[in-house]
Parts: structure tokens; C-alpha cells; sequence
């Protein structure tokens, strides 16, 4: 019986065929534009609801040789890219220092929890009248939603070392630098980096709330601008660039997540 794993060819070698595993994920989505695209092309769907992703691909085309989609992409990479660093600074900061410490622990975790709760559009009113509707109370708006995962991910990691890795580092002497650098930090490191993943996942959707505060550029007003001048595609391709700009900067932070913790032998490292 014929190896359905062998490709033509191959089989006289003895060399099996293999699917590329950095290529699985993107057979759902590649499968559901086709589906997309066929409904869409047999009259399924009215295109004034969702229009045709070759319809959207002519949009994104369109404002790319207009230059309009650099600016936009520009602008929304900017705001991204600031919000993340200063949220994932603060969250670093509160979480290491809320992890080390239970007494600040007690003190300090339930009023972030509880700030936690609050919806991102609540946060709008205040910065506005905080910071104005220019760019820093955008960028504050992304760094608060930046802020708790790391946070969370950061203290939880740190609290929950196990109790035996600190006493056998003090059975060896260690001072608190050399114990936080040789037990505290690998041990909370991969909790670590979840929580900068979580947050720069919460970063992409903050920065679209963070838009509808006096942008006139980025993709949350190229969102909203296609919405109230009725062009779907410009909506769905505004949605688009969201995913793929998100799952872009999420892979090259999980692969920098994957170098630093090598060390580890888990079955995501296979």
C-alpha cells in the first residue's frame, strides 16, 4: 500500500513529505476566505453587508497607492508601540515589586484588581479631559490596557515560586540580587511572557477605542470613516489589517518569548 505521505517522486528515495508546521495555521484561514469569497461571488451575502475579499483586497490596494495606508499604519503602529512600552514598564514595575513584596501585595492588588474592571471606553471621558485629544491620551489609553495583563502575569509568577527553589537558593548564600536573578526571574519568566503577549493583544484593541478620540488617521478612523461614508470594504479591511498586524507582533513576541526561555524543556519547545 502507497505511503499517502510520500509525494511523487519522493518515493524511491525514501524521503517522506511532511505538511510545513509553520503553515497549519493558516489553512483555517485561507479555507474560510475561500468560503468567503465563493458565497460572496454566488449572490449569498449582500455585498453592502460583507463584501468580497477580492473587493476588500482592491480597497486595501486603492489606499495603498493613494498613501493613505502608510499613514494610517504609521500613525496606529506609533500609538501601539508607545502605549506598549509604557504599560509594560508600569506593569513591570507594579508586578515585580506587588510579587516580591505580599505586604504591598495585600495593600496594593485589590485596587488594581478593581481598576481592572473598568471597560475601556470608560477610561475615554478622563484622559480626554486629563490630557487633552491629542496623542498622549491615546497612547495613555493603550498603556492602561497593557498594564494589567502584564501586571497580573508578573505578580502571580513571582508569588507562586515554588517555596523550596527560594530556600535552596538561601541554603547556597545567595543575596536578594543574585536570588532574584537566578530563582525569582527564571521562574516568573514564562508567566512573564504571557502577560507582555496578553498585553499587546489588549494594546491592538485599546488603540481602536484610543482612535475614536479626535484621530484623524490610524486604523480605528479608517474604521469608523468607512462605517459612516457606507463603504464596507473599507470596514473589513480596516478589521483586516487589526488581525494581521496583531498576529504578526504576537508571533515575533512569542518567538523572543521562546529564546529567552530555551532553558526550558516543554512541549511548546518540540
Amino acid at each position: 500500500m502507497t505511503d499517502l505521505a510520500y509525494l511523487p517522486g519522493l518515493a524511491a528515495t525514501g524521503k517522506r513529505w511532511r505538511f510545513p508546521p509553520a503553515l497549519v495555521g493558516w489553512l483555517l484561514p485561507a479555507a474560510l476566505v475561500a468560503v468567503w469569497e465563493a458565497a460572496s461571488r454566488a449572490g449569498l451575502v449582500a455585498p453592502n453587508h460583507l463584501p468580497a475579499p477580492s473587493a476588500v483586497a482592491l480597497t486595501l490596494w486603492r489606499l495603498a497607492l493613494s498613501g493613505d495606508l502608510a499613514a494610517h499604519l504609521t500613525a496606529t503602529l506609533v500609538r501601539v508601540a508607545l502605549g506598549f512600552l509604557l504599560g509594560a514598564a508600569a506593569g513591570t514595575l507594579a508586578g515585580a515589586a506587588t510579587g516580591a513584596a505580599p505586604t504591598l501585595r495585600r495593600l496594593v492588588d485589590p485596587l488594581i484588581q478593581g481598576l481592572r474592571s473598568v471597560p475601556s471606553i470608560a477610561w475615554i471621558p478622563l484622559f480626554i479631559l486629563w490630557l487633552g485629544i491629542f496623542e498622549a491620551s491615546k497612547v495613555a489609553l493603550i498603556a492602561v490596557g497593557v498594564f494589567f495583563p502584564v501586571y497580573l502575569n508578573l505578580m502571580s509568577g513571582i508569588a507562586g515560586v515554588d517555596r523550596k527553589l527560594i530556600e535552596v537558593g538561601r541554603a547556597h548564600r545567595l543575596g536578594t540580587l543574585a536570588l532574584v536573578r537566578r530563582v525569582l526571574l527564571p521562574a516568573a519568566l514564562p508567566a512573564y511572557i504571557v502577560g507582555l503577549r496578553g498585553g499587546l493583544g489588549l494594546g491592538w484593541m485599546f488603540v481602536a477605542a484610543a482612535e475614536l478620540m479626535g484621530a484623524s488617521e490610524g486604523l480605528g478612523f479608517l474604521l469608523v470613516d468607512g462605517q459612516q461614508t457606507g463603504r464596507p470594504a473599507t470596514v473589513m479591511a480596516a478589521i483586516l489589517l487589526f488581525a494581521v498586524l496583531g498576529k504578526l507582533s504576537d508571533l515575533a513576541l512569542a518567538r523572543i518569548g521562546r529564546t529567552v526561555t530555551a532553558w526550558q524543556d516543554t512541549e511548546d519547545a518540540r
